[in-house]
């Protein structure tokens, strides 16, 4: 069950050649082999066999007769015992959520389904693959009680999605040593170490719980397993038995022992509660329970077997074997320098030695410019070799088994993680370069088994605390919550917010509220923290936010109150078709990257692509605008950092939920090249117009000619369906024209300033610019910005002199009339291609890595729709699923399309219906 196997094809993105040098950890005579990247690549398991758990939710509230069901947690250890023994500890309860035998769990959740099957986003709830044995309900599985107290009943099921309060008890974390793991958590004041196991005799399955409890001075509670079909109980000071069935022919037992069962009794409540009580101490105590279900005429052979069971707790505090003990080197790719800006890719280590899939999520480095990246699959690698030429970059395995991992940190060279756990801080407690410890330095944000309900982002401030974003429970998944909005179900009571974690990670703060699927920036100075947002329901297009402590930003099923709070707007909002999936940004804190130095990068997964953003200071607040930072992203870019040794900054991200590239995961190295950069460096947004900074001399001649400007505007609307199409300031749809009365060079040649007529505060501008820079170097791009507030604008702190404002008042002619436009399919494909259609259509049968139907063959062809009826692909269904996608939704797919009302024209829309009809033949 721990070894299967595929053989799947990678994406050109790991690279065209790699080196792979495997050697034994701490032996330098090792054998170096050079290969050339295989065109196809065997991967393992999700699951390996010689990693002893993984973290995962985990459904069991249909177990079947004789279990709880009210058995469902969102952050369980999947714990091997044996070749066919596996528990699922309940850390935020410390309970056996079930034990059971046989099968392992299907890879049911989003990292395992699409660990292999890279685009495949149809994941399930978390299950048992086996037969369960023993199980609890939704309820604290330990209790501290106070001093000698003689019983204690168990509490009512818990469905708020949060750990127990850290009075009562906590999860500390989990040791590894070899195919052993100890669970390590406080019961009231109480240490506790678990080292969970299985035994066999007859036959028969047993499970084991052997515990090293710290002097109390209070009883402690234990419950071991829920038996709500109890027929007949039987108990002594040893052994306790619930029986069941008709003829009483089945037993869930419980026996003690070891010595220090002399401070344990076992009991039974009325309700099929199979429970143990620990005596105050004033000494630790060391024991064993041993918990079996099985045919009641082995009673006798259980007794035995519980009386010569032994079990002894490794000593975890010295680490344990290291599980990876090879490093594998890569050869990077170098980037020529052909621009100001280039993308030098750094090897992933594929293949690996473990047949392991390498799906980098994130990024972080230590003070020496050693990295460690995160992958979705919950691995963390060091990286080592981090230099110019990239050409002997060495990966090492450190840490293993995570829960949808996408976020890291390395914080005075110790490394923090978070995934649906919360915070995990990592250690080598034996320095052998593979951590043994998993500390829980965070779990206090809530977390629900809702598959969408990302553990989205973690960023470090520099007062010692943490920022965590958490993203909205969307019910485009299997749920396990109601729904309560179009586009999201309950989830938890921290879903969509970002968070603000102490430094000691004991207490989470509420920041921010109202967001779909937030991603997070943070300057590692000031302290100022950012954050986009997807769109998508309520979310119109995508935002940039700066964050501010009790701000809410719009989507009402994440504002968790029931007042009407005032929506805070964006720092600026960017169109679909440039950036239509947004993730993180980072703060470029260098003095090596030229134009970037000081500067705000925004990443965007869609597009794929990273923008530079520019703020606009008014006397009301701010506002921003992004810029494309032009260079090769052969796969999605989701977050990154600065690497302090040569102040370049890394980026990495990996495909899974729609993006334009097809590529499966890269690290890239943007790195500045010393050549001229022609991007926009600063703009002002007034009430007379614009100002335009550009990082060169422009030709003064091109840039003072208002022809070569094209600016319109338009709004959004926010509402319950997916994104929005665009909206004139009247109301009425589409987007309205400006006109450029006259363009201003200032002297110093890098300055624009162009005079525009009734500028207005608007959610979305667009300048397009066709110039020349002083070097003869054409400039064609886009700059896209937001107007929040407008204040006169003052030119002459630009270095602007004599600007004529009485040209505001003229309009300008418009240039020679353009022929009208004519449908055509060719129109079309640059269209769909434009308007980011390609991230989510296939213009073939493709389904994998889309979000929407492919258009092959599409046109005329009869469509089954989720409400249970057909329609015809014909024009009119076509214009109606541009204008209003959730009019009709295909069956499969989910209502994840936005509108483009106002943003394509009639002949834009025939020329996709002739597009389309064309891809028939």
């Amino acid at each position: 069950m721990f070894r299967l196997s595929r053989t799947v094809t990678l994406i050109a993105s790991v690279g065209a050649l790699s080196v792979a040098s495997l050697f034994m950890a701490g032996n330098s005579d090792f054998r170096k082999v050079i290969t050339t990247q295989p065109d196809s690549l065997e991967l393992g398991g999700f699951v390996e066999a010689d990693f002893p758990f993984i973290s995962t939710s985990i459904d069991g509230r249909k177990l079947g007769p004789g279990f709880p069901k009210e058995n469902e947690a969102a952050r369980t250890l999947a714990i091997r015992l044996s070749d066919s023994a596996y528990v699922c500890f309940d850390t935020d309860l410390l309970r056996w959520s079930v034990a059971w035998t046989r099968s392992f769990m299907p890879m049911n959740l989003m990292a395992q389904v699409s660990y292999s099957d890279f685009f495949n986003k149809s994941n399930k709830l978390a299950t048992i693959g086996g037969v369960p044995q023993l199980a609890t309900g939704s309820y604290a599985g330990w209790v501290a009680l106070k001093g000698n107290a003689a019983n204690f009943e168990v509490g009512a099921p818990k469905r708020d999605w949060i750990p127990l309060p850290a009075g009562e008890a906590r999860w500390n974390g989990v040791y590894t040593h070899g195919n052993k793991v100890v669970l390590n958590y406080t019961v009231g004041q109480t240490p506790v170490l678990e080292l969970p196991g299985s035994t066999s005799f007859s036959g028969q399955t047993a499970f084991t719980r052997t515990f090293r409890i710290g002097s109390s001075a209070d009883a402690l509670g234990l419950v071991l397993a829920e038996v709500p079909n109890a027929k007949r109980v039987e108990q002594n000071a040893r052994f306790a038995y619930i029986y069941q069935g008709a003829n009483l022919d089945t037993v869930t037992a419980v026996g003690l022992a070891g010595k220090g069962t002399r401070l344990m009794t076992t009991s039974v409540s009325e309700k099929g509660h199979l429970k143990v009580r620990v005596a105050p101490s004033s000494k630790d105590v060391e024991a064993t329970v041993i918990v079996w279900k099985g045919p009641a005429r082995l009673i006798k052979q259980f007794e035995k077997a519980a009386k010569a069971t032994k079990v002894t707790l490794p000593d975890v505090q010295k680490g344990g074997p290291a599980y990876w003990k090879q490093d594998v080197v890569t050869r990077g790719v170098l980037s020529p320098d052909t621009a100001a800006f280039v993308t030098d890719k750094v090897t992933l280590p594929l293949p690996n030695p473990w047949k392991r899939n390498v799906r980098v999520a994130d990024v972080s480095f230590f003070k020496d410019g050693r990295a460690a990246a995160i992958t979705f699959e919950g691995d963390v690698w060091l990286i080592d070799g981090i230099d110019r030429s990239l050409q002997n970059v060495r990966w090492r395995r450190f840490a293993s088994g995570m829960h949808e991992t996408m976020s890291i940190e390395v914080v005075n060279d110790t490394i923090y993680v978070f995934g649906r756990e919360g915070i995990v801080r990592l250690h080598d407690l034996n320095r052998d370069g593979v951590a043994d410890y998993y500390e829980n330095f965070s779990n206090v944000m809530s977390q629900s088994p809702e598959g969408r309900e990302w553990a989205g982002d973690l960023v470090h401030a520099p007062d010692g605390s943490f920022y965590v974003a958490k993203g909205g429970s969307l019910s485009n998944g299997p749920g396990m919550t109601p729904q309560v909005a179009k586009g999201f179900r309950q989830g938890s009571k921290h879903n969509g917010v970002v968070l603000r974690i102490s430094p000691n990670g004991r207490e989470a703060e509420t920041i921010a509220t109202g967001l779909r699927g937030p991603y997070l920036g943070i300057h590692p100075q000031t302290g100022v923290l950012t954050a986009s947002d997807q769109q998508g329901n309520f979310v119109p297009s995508t935002p940039i936010y700066v964050i501010r402590k009790g701000d809410y930003y719009g989507v009402s099923p994440t504002a968790h109150t029931d007042e009407n709070p005032p929506i805070a707007p964006p720092l600026t909002w960017i169109p679909h078709h440039i950036d239509q999936s947004s993730i993180a940004q980072a703060w470029v804190i260098s003095d090596k990257m030229g134009p970037l130095n000081g500067q705000m990068v925004h990443f965007s997964f869609g597009r794929p692509g990273l923008f530079r953003v520019l703020v606009d200071s008014t006397s009301q607040g701010i506002q921003g605008g992004v810029s494309v930072i032009h260079a090769d992203y052969p796969a999605p870019t989701s977050k990154g950092a600065v690497n302090p040794a040569d102040g370049q900054l890394y980026v990495a991200g990996f495909n899974l939920w729609g993006s334009n590239s097809k590529g499966l995961s890269a690290l890239l190295r943007l790195r500045y090249t010393g050549k001229p950069s022609y991007m926009v460096s600063q703009f002002e947004a007034g009430k007379q117009g614009i100002v335009l900074g550009f990082d060169s001399e422009l030709d003064p001649a091109v840039a003072a000619n208002p022809e070569n400007f094209r600016v319109k505007r338009y709004n959004y609307k926010r509402t319950e369906e997916y994104g929005s199409g665009h909206y004139k300031l009247d109301g009425s749809t589409g987007e309205e024209t400006m006109y450029v009365s006259a363009a201003y060079v200032s002297p110093d040649r890098k300055k624009v300033l162009l005079l525009v007529p009734d500028m207005k505060e608007v959610m979305q501008m667009e300048v397009d610019y066709q110039l020349a820079a002083k070097d003869g170097r054409k400039i064609t791009d886009q700059f896209w910005f937001t107007i929040n507030d407008l204040d006169e604008l003052t030119p002459a702190k630009h270095g602007f002199e004599k600007v004529d404002y009485n040209l505001l008042t003229i309009r300008r002619e418009a240039s020679a009339a353009q022929p009208k436009e004519v449908a055509s399919a060719e129109k079309g494909k640059q269209v769909f291609q434009k308007t980011a259609c390609a991230g989510c259509h296939s213009e073939g049968t493709r389904t994998k890595g889309m979000y929407g139907p492919p258009f092959q063959p599409l046109y005329g062809a009869q469509r089954p729709l989720e409400d249970g009826t057909t329609v015809v692909a014909d024009d009119e269904y076509i214009r109606e699923s541009i204008l209003n996608p959730s009019a009709k939704i295909v069956k499969g797919y989910n209502p994840e399309m936005p509108s483009f009302q106002g943003i394509l024209s009639d002949t834009d829309i025939e020329s996709v219906i002739l597009y389309i009809k064309s891809l028939k033949k």
